[in-house]
């Protein structure tokens, strides 16, 4: 947990001090944070499911998904510091952001397996919408940022990853 949160706190850092600390920089910071977490929220989540579908290789990092998450929500709090810096936590458009944000904390903090496995998947909503739906309404699909495509294409296979997991294999 702790070296996640300062590795995010390091990417920040070296953002803000390279681009400055006005909307280049923080809005650079703000991305690099966001995927760094989501790299570390979509190895919790697709780590069992990729144990039960590739076999005991992957075990480690099975068993290792509390520990990930953990490290996702450490990593998460320096983009929220980020976000509520650059935006000070208000508008509409924020809602969806404070829900997930807010999953993430109480999933944290109740880090048990129930819990999780309930939790999980509304937060790959969230980068479902982050990744995917926004980005598509915004921008339309024919000037989709190619630099979420790669984000997207994590999202939806660890999403298919656990739905074949979960239809053909029983529990890791």
């Amino acid at each position: 947990m702790g070296g996640s949160f300062l590795i995010a706190v390091a990417f920040a850092a070296i953002l803000l001090v390279i681009f400055g600390t006005g909307s280049q920089g923080t809005d650079l910071a703000l991305r690099v944070t966001a995927r760094w977490s989501f790299l570390l929220f979509w190895l919790a989540y697709a780590g069992s499911a990729m144990t039960r579908l590739f076999g005991p290789c992957l075990a480690g990092l099975a068993r290792s998904g509390r520990e990930l998450g953990l490290a996702f929500a450490s990593a998460q709090s320096v983009h929220v510091g980020l976000v509520l810096w650059r935006f000070h936590g208000l508008g509409p458009g924020m809602v969806f952001f404070w829900v997930g944000t807010f999953c993430t904390y109480l999933l944290a903090l109740f880090s048990l397996p129930p819990l999780r496995d309930r939790l999980a998947p509304r937060l790959a909503l969230v980068f479902v919408a982050d990744f995917i739906v926004f980005p598509v309404l915004n921008n339309g699909l024919n000037k989709y940022p190619l630099t979420y495509l790669p984000f997207a294409l994590m999202i939806v296979s660890g999403v298919g990853l656990r739905v074949l997991s979960h239809c053909f294999f029983r529990k890791v």
